[in-house]
């Protein structure tokens, strides 16, 4: 067996105590394994005094990063702190010190995941960052090197376990979103300003970092097309099952001849689709190659355990690695900046709920409308009706069409004297 292995970890939270306390724990199982002791020689923390899950032996806690970047015995650093910054300059650091890194940064990645490749690359290094997307669930991995063979055509994920917690609760207990909400909350799967969550802004990340992956290019998260779930109403949900379908934050990256599109926003899916029976915390990935078809990955897509697993797998990748004297450095290296294409471009079905005066002829004017802009009705049905304030609300479900003429149709059905509002518009995911 050859020498010790220096770990150095910057964060002990929830995830980085994990990470500590399995090295620890099974640090005689992981030496077999590799072929060397892992050892944890520092971990930075922010505050010394405050309690941690795990016990480290006295010196191993420090204040200042620059005990771990700066000690020659630390061969790995592990930053588990989350954020574009001081992340993203502790990696840099960590790098320039000849150190190779092991990060659940998914921010951080997305935004500057083929720089800081290429700063690795350039000095015979490498980052690994399986933990960045979908927790314990192997993603990252597999588009590196699995499914390195395939021309992949679609990405369509479940990929935040609080939203997908919320949506579930909404559908299957009939409960509003300020409700589904406060009980995540309570359940800790929801922070307590849960707006990258619930915004969609978490699962922007995830996908710009899958899609330029997948699709060898780069898609930054300012790409990616984003809409929340906190506009959703409980009665949508009825309707959905009542159609056939279910709603799930959908992160979609599809490759079309010489571009892409990449977006996230609820949708409805088809009660039959995979992805549908995705529910409570769990996430779901969907790609599909021109070699292997359709593959899904699923399971625990967030939490300290299933996180904490991909940073240690991710250690170990990297310590075996060390132990044997080389590396099979699989780098992000994109064969062309492929264009991401606007919204505008997206062809799909739609739902639509709108609460109009109760009249007689105002399905035809909605018809009318939409046929206009070359948007056809697939069906319509009148729902509750109002009588003290002479509304009805109308579900409309349209064919296929280009969201450039569904949005500009909705502009123009929102002037309509007879429609008082357009509640709720979905796209249909099929």
């Amino acid at each position: 067996m050859t020498s010790e292995i220096g770990v150095g970890l910057i964060g002990v939270g929830t995830v980085g105590g994990g990470v500590a306390r399995a090295l620890i724990e099974r640090k005689e199982y992981f030496a077999r394994q590799v072929g060397a002791p892992l050892v944890v020689r520092r971990a930075a923390v922010r505050d010394l005094a405050k309690p941690r899950s795990v016990d480290l032996a006295p010196g191993i806690l420090t204040a200042n990063v620059d005990d771990i970047l700066g000690d020659p015995s630390i061969a790995i650093v592990v930053e588990v702190i989350g954020g574009e910054e001081p992340a993203g300059t502790y990696i840099r650091r960590a790098l320039a010190a000849g150190k190779h890194v092991v990060t659940a940064n998914k921010e951080l990645m997305a935004k500057s995941g083929p720089e800081l490749l290429a700063e690795a690359h350039r000095r015979g290094l490498d980052i690994m960052f399986e933990a960045s997307v979908g927790g314990g669930i192997p993603l990252i991995a597999p588009l590196r090197r699995d499914l390195l063979a395939n021309r992949i055509t679609s990405i369509r994920a479940i990929i935040n376990g609080t939203t997908n917690y919320i949506l579930t609760s909404m559908a299957q207990e009939g409960t509003g979103y300020a409700e589904a909400l406060a009980a995540a909350q309570q359940l800790g799967y929801a922070e307590p300003d849960p707006t990258n969550d619930v915004e969609g802004y978490d699962a922007a990340y995830k996908l710009a970092i899958m899609a330029s992956l997948g699709f060898r290019t780069r898609v930054r998260p300012s790409d990616v097309h984003t809409e929340g779930i906190s506009r959703l109403e409980a009665v949508d949900f009825r309707y959905a099952a009542e159609l056939g379908y279910v709603i799930k934050l959908l992160a979609i990256a599809e490759r079309t001849d010489g571009s892409i599109s990449a977006r996230v926003a609820p949708v409805f899916v088809p009660q039959p689709e995979p992805l549908a029976k995705v529910d409570g915390v769990f996430n779901a990935v969907q790609i599909v190659g021109d070699l292997t078809g359709t593959v899904l990955f699923q399971g625990r897509g967030a939490g300290a355990e299933p996180t904490s697993s991909a940073v240690v797998a991710d250690i170990l990748d990297l310590a075996h690695s060390l132990v044997l004297g080389s590396r099979e450095r699989k780098y992000w290296d994109p064969e062309g900046d492929l264009p991401v294409e606007s919204m505008d471009h997206v062809e799909t079905r739609y739902y639509l709920r709108v609460t109009v005066g109760d009249r007689p002829g105002v399905l035809a004017q909605i018809a009318h409308v939409l046929g206009d802009h070359g948007v056809s009705i697939a069906a319509v049905n009148q729902k509750e009706a109002n009588a003290d304030e002479q509304t009805a609300e109308l579900v409309v479900m349209t064919h296929r069409a280009r969201e450039s003429a569904m949005q500009a149709a909705l502009a123009s059905i929102r002037k309509l004297a007879v429609v008082m509002r357009v509640s709720s518009f979905l796209r249909v995911e099929g």
